[in-house]
């Protein structure tokens, strides 16, 4: 019933399996990978019809994780997987970036990728697994895939490079790098540093590109013996005649208008030109609008991409290592914690930070279980930031994207929770964008970030590089344009200070780039990175010394657990009465730790002093004031710390005979009293003899 193929080898420290043949037969190409007892299901399918007037490909991968893969049920009020989470958005997007440009030009059928996790053993993050499964779904399935691709991790041990490590290995590393590309070259780097040099980074991504090697080997043995037929794509044929009448007529113009500097001018510039070309050669025959369309953004890419290979000169009139006018400012929004507004050229990002405590830590829910965020960073991208209308609403696959990468690049130098026990929550709002609104989110963060008087290790910066490559030519581009981008050849992006690198973010429109090209781009990088620091220290260079006054104030102390139970009291009695008379907010750790957020010092004082009275242990000789709660006829009941009431018998309440208990103290009085025993049982025998 099944025509089963296997093929496997070592992988770092697990077998990796490749199989085919036993489920979802029906997709084009259905692939399961197991590593360690981690499994991953993916199919990929194409439609067999092109969607009318599709001139892009359009391909989507979803990588979906469902918790009974772990042995686990949603949490929730819903029991079943709904929207997808940040975990499965970034991955998705992880396994896109380096398979979208391996397929050729002229390939419009709507694809779909689908790796959905199955098995989960808590120690192999199926990532990986995924993206070296789309991949093989890919190369057997017949579509016009030119790969295949394979991807690894790389963790930074003891200063040794350790590949595709463990969830436990990884808490020791200093990096968490995912390198992706074809048996030629590296086409895709994600990765999160703590301050490793340019010369280490890349050498971690060689290693990892060197580990992947015997995987995509793997994966061409698997489709020589059963892959599908390759599908035929006829590649666009172009007008020649049609061309030649675009470029004798426009060119010129298109040069012209690439002159102009400001963004809106130009691209309305252009724009024009374009529609008096369309109008003009279409007038006969409009069905070659959208052919004409397409000539002129090939001159487009043509003269911008010859400009800066030959002169050096690019569409603003900058230098290939230039960067644009920059201007911060800090603390204009007056009632945030810490404000900035960033702006480099045409990008421009407000960033806002708000301190919090530990009732608004971000709770994740994932295949490990739930786990909590005091740091969490989100990015908006408004239509407007680049002159347009659109939709509003939740967050796309691109904001969630570039909100992690900027904060990756801040991971390395946020306090530790020890020092600064706060939960922090950074929005970046885009406002402006003609290149790189996520290495401007990283500067405005950290101006925002120092505003607020959060003590962070060091400011870092972030600069987006770009690359045109036409044979052994090529220029790297720092401080792109959105343009530069569009027409150019890669988009690499970087944070850090001169210390080191704490974000690197690479994609490779082109079939991959070699070491040379990547360790120029790096050291062009870290130059501009150095630069852009220096004009956000000249405005704030370190963190201000005190907070916000509209922060709360966080205060911490620690008691033993065991007395956990007596400060929340019955039903959280006594927790909500401290909170009710201090105005504090209190939250408890399971280790006894416990957070006290005021918006004044006093306040925060005065609820400390009740925790510490009712976990303070009474002992004989202790000294205390406190009110009498009840009069029996054998003594009176004095409270001298929060739900402790010791008993002043009648022969202790005066040196001389007491005849009744009230001619000495009645309910209420508030008196003196010492400490005479405190029985097995807990009951506290108090005097007043010797007061």
């Amino acid at each position: 019933m099944f025509n089963i193929h296997r093929k496997s080898i070592q992988y770092g420290q697990a077998q990796l399996t490749l199989e085919t043949g036993r489920i979802a037969r029906q997709a084009d190409g259905a692939v399961l990978v197991t590593y360690g007892e981690t499994m991953v299901l993916v199919a990929a399918t194409a439609d067999r019809t092109v969607r009318p007037g599709a001139d892009f490909f359009p391909l989507g991968v979803h990588y979906q994780e469902r918790t009974w893969a772990a042995g686990r049920i949603p949490g929730g009020f819903i029991k079943r997987e709904t929207r997808p989470s940040e975990k499965e958005v970034l991955t998705s997007r992880l396994i896109d970036r380096p398979l979208r440009p391996l397929f050729p030009k002229g390939f419009t059928l709507d694809t779909q990728v689908v790796a959905t996790v199955i098995s989960y053993d808590g120690v192999h993050n199926p990532d990986i697994p995924a993206m070296i499964g789309a991949s093989a779904a890919l190369a057997i399935s017949g579509l016009p895939f030119d790969g295949p691709i394979a991807g690894a991790r790389v963790a930074h041990i003891e200063g040794q490079f350790v590949l595709n490590p463990t969830f436990e290995q990884m808490a020791n590393s200093r990096l968490d790098l995912v390198v992706a590309g074809t048996d030629q070259a590296v086409t895709m780097v994600e990765s999160e540093v703590d301050f490793l040099s340019e010369e280490e980074l890349l050498d971690a991504v060689m290693f990892g590109f060197d580990a992947f090697q015997p995987v995509v080997a793997l994966i061409r043995a698997l489709a020589a013996d059963c892959g599908k037929p390759r599908m035929a794509v006829e590649a666009p044929v172009v007008n020649a005649e049609l061309r030649d009448k675009v470029r004798q007529g426009y060119l010129g113009e298109i040069r012209s208008a690439y002159q102009v500097v400001e963004k809106l001018s130009r691209q309305n510039t252009v724009s024009e030109c374009r529609k008096r070309a369309v109008a003009a050669l279409s007038e006969e025959s409009p069905a070659l609008a959208s052919e004409v369309s397409a000539i002129f953004s090939s001159l487009e890419s043509e003269v911008i991409r010859e400009r800066i290979l030959s002169t050096g000169a690019r569409i603003d009139g900058r230098g290939l290592t230039d960067i644009r006018n920059i201007v911060s400012e800090v603390g204009f929004l007056p009632r945030v914690h810490g404000s900035a507004l960033f702006t480099r050229g045409e990008t421009q990002a407000i960033a806002a930070v708000t301190l919090g405590t530990g009732r608004d830590e971000q709770i994740v829910e994932s295949l490990n279980g739930e786990s909590r965020e005091t740091f969490y960073l989100n990015y908006t991208f408004p239509p407007y930031s680049v002159g347009e209308t659109g939709r509003l609403g939740a967050p796309g696959r691109r904001e969630i994207g570039h909100g992690k990468l900027a904060t990756r690049a801040l991971a390395a130098i946020l306090p530790d929770k020890e020092s600064f026990p706060y939960t922090m929550r950074v929005i970046s709002e885009i406002t402006e964008s003609n290149g790189s609104s996520s290495m401007a989110t990283v500067c405005g963060a950290v101006l925002a970030m120092m505003d607020a008087g959060v003590p962070i290790k060091a400011p870092v910066a972030g600069i987006a590089m770009g690359l045109v490559k036409e044979g052994e030519r090529f220029a790297i581009l720092s401080d792109i344009l959105g343009d530069e981008d569009h027409f150019g050849d890669m988009d690499f992006k970087v944070a850090g200070n001169a210390q080191g690198i704490t974000a690197l973010q690479m994609d490779i429109k082109i079939t991959g780039i070699t070491r040379e090209i990547m360790a120029v781009a790096l050291s062009q990088a870290r130059a501009g990175r150095i630069h852009i620091l220096g004009k956000m220290q000249e405005v704030l260079s370190t963190h201000r010394a005190d907070l916000s006054s509209y922060a709360p104030r966080i205060f911490t102390m620690k008691i033993h657990p065991d007395k956990i139970r007596e400060v929340i009291g019955s039903g959280g009695k006594v927790i909500r009465g401290i909170t009710e008379e201090t105005g504090c907010q209190i939250d408890i750790g399971d280790d006894g730790t416990i957070s006290i957020a005021a918006v004044d010092a006093e306040s925060a004082k005065a609820a400390e002093t009740i925790i510490r009275r009712i976990v303070e242990e009474v002992e004989p000789g202790q000294l205390y004031e406190g009110k009498v709660v009840r009069v029996t006829d054998f003594g009176a009941f004095v409270n001298i710390l929060p739900n402790k009431d010791g008993l002043v018998h009648i022969s202790q309440l005066s040196g001389q005979r007491v005849a009744k208990v009230t001619d000495v103290v009645k309910e209420g009085d508030v008196v003196k009293v010492k400490v005479l025993d405190v029985d097995r049982q807990g009951r506290i025998k108090l005097t007043m003899k010797e007061i």
